[in-house]
């Protein structure tokens, strides 16, 4: 690899990076993807886990940002059925916050701004008030969906490398420079070439500019987004979206079967990235608030499972962050006869036609016509039969009866039909290898590093899946030591 010279070398592992990778190398660039630590381990893996074209945008006069993204999450949701599908949200209405008929015109417009569309339409919802307070008369449901948001980039990544894209964890870029027609990115170890770079490094992304002084650095403002993880407050499938006395909104979300996701917050946190990222006693509060505000059930601290705080690289200075476009943009500079392309912003439901922009940019660059490709083409796992995930789950808890349905399940939903892989070969408990526990065997953890990228404990538990959630301590303590010894 020293010796190679590539096309396009890309920083950064998060959903953008992992995007332009998997295009570009489709479109047949030589693409090298480095990424500092696991995949998904900064902002993309910290989301509030939806595609979704971003209902309150429209407040600010974002329509064709809210266009794109609801058409975007169309085509997201035909790519990767398996860990994609829709969720309806129930909008209770608090008279004194917005008015009925402005909330039923801007769903009206949620509803038909991007065409025809596959999820069912808005509609009036009574109140359960076994869950919300009597105050509440009235509300409103609508669609939009859910996303494994990790699971996206490591398929994003796995297409790429598919493709021919040689994408690379743990390598930090230390310093870029220019050695005659060629860019030089240094890592801790390596020294790699590219003709050019693409810099999507998400918060980080400002940091990188500065590593060639030749470069118009574009500062990010920087928004620490907080979440917090309860036992699930409802029943029920839907998930509710909550107006709060300061016109921001909180979702509560139904969360790997037992749990209730709770965000986000909005919190301006300057312009430094590597600082630390952590959910704080303001934020927790909001968001406790914000809950029994609305519920009858009540929730305190104690009840809090895990919290998790991600930072959004945002486009633009002053007012307050949730008023800033959640856009994208992107800039090309030149130096010299070489191009550095650098991502600015961007939400995670625009990723696919963010990157396919960014990729006809590069063709610009290199005198191509752009080939698009990425909107039919199913992510690993997503050519479902009839994109029927239930039909799916019944036809492997067929084949291998000796394992859970809860198990066939998990494996569906994460794998989806790269469960072939998986389960190659398996036709008894025996097959499954090492028995660590808690539905969890051997097998699948050599698939996650021979696939999926994974070394530690925590990329598997954390990251590939939200198994820490449901383990004993000792059960996730023997994934870390299984991970360790295999690679160590």
């Amino acid at each position: 690899m020293k010796d190679t010279i590539y096309d396009v070398c890309v920083i950064g592992g998060g959903i953008n990076g992992a995007c332009i990778a998997r295009d570009a190398a489709g479109r047949g660039y030589k693409v090298l993807l480095i990424e500092k630590g696991d995949f998904a381990s900064a902002t993309s893996s910290k989301s509030t886990k939806l595609v979704h074209g971003g209902l309150r945008y429209l407040e600010h006069f974002e329509f064709s940002l809210v266009k794109k993204a609801l058409k975007e999450r169309e085509v997201l949701l035909n790519l990767a059925p398996h860990i994609i599908w829709p969720m309806r949200f129930i909008l209770p209405h608090a008279p004194h916050l917005r008015p009925l008929w402005m909330i039923r015109l801007g769903l009206f417009i949620y509803d038909n701004i991007a065409g025809k569309v596959s999820l069912k339409k808005s509609s009036k919802t009574k109140i359960n008030h076994k869950i919300l307070k009597e105050n509440f008369s009235k509300g409103i449901a609508y669609s939009d969906c859910w996303v494994d948001d990790a699971r996206l980039v490591i398929l994003n990544l796995m297409d790429a490398k598919l493709h021919g894209a040689t994408v690379l964890r743990d390598e930090a870029c230390v310093s870029i420079s220019k050695q005659h027609d060629l860019f030089s990115v240094q890592t801790k170890d390596n020294s790699f070439q590219s003709q050019m770079i693409v810099n999507a490094a998400g918060p980080w992304a400002s940091d990188m500019m500065e590593k060639l002084p030749e470069l118009d650095e574009k500062p990010l403002r920087l928004v620490k987004g907080s979440h917090i993880i309860v036992p699930k407050l409802y029943t029920s499938d839907e998930a509710y979206i909550l107006q709060n006395d300061d016109r921001r909104i909180v979702f509560t979300i139904p969360y790997e079967h037992d749990y209730t996701l709770i965000g986000t917050t909005d919190v301006d946190i300057g312009h430094d990235p590597n600082q630390s990222i952590e959910i704080d006693v303001h934020e927790t509060n909001y968001l406790i608030d914000a809950v029994n505000n609305n519920f009858n059930k009540r929730i305190k601290v104690s009840d809090i499972i895990d919290t998790y705080s991600g930072v959004r690289p945002l486009l633009g200075e002053g007012g307050e962050s949730d008023t800033v476009t959640r856009d994208y943009k992107l800039d090309m500079q030149q130096i010299d006869n070489n191009s550095f392309l650098s991502v600015l912003g961007g939400k995670l439901t625009t990723c696919r036609v963010l990157a396919e922009e960014a990729v006809d940019m590069i063709d610009s660059v290199f005198h191509k016509t752009p080939r698009h490709w990425t909107s039919t083409k199913k992510l690993p796992g997503g050519d479902l039969p009839d994109d029927d995930i239930s039909r799916f789950v019944n036809e492997q808890a067929a084949e291998f009866p000796f394992l859970s349905r809860a198990l066939i399940k998990r494996y569906a939903h994460a794998y989806g039909t790269c469960m072939n892989i998986l389960m190659d070969g398996v036709h008894s408990l025996d097959d499954m290898g090492r028995d660590i526990g808690g539905g969890v065997y051997g097998r699948e953890l050599d698939y996650l590093i021979a696939y999926e990228f994974a070394k530690t404990g925590e990329d598997v538990l954390k990251r590939r899946s939200k198994l820490y959630l449901h383990l004993d301590k000792a059960t996730q303590k023997a994934v870390n030591d299984y991970m360790q010894e295999k690679t160590s």
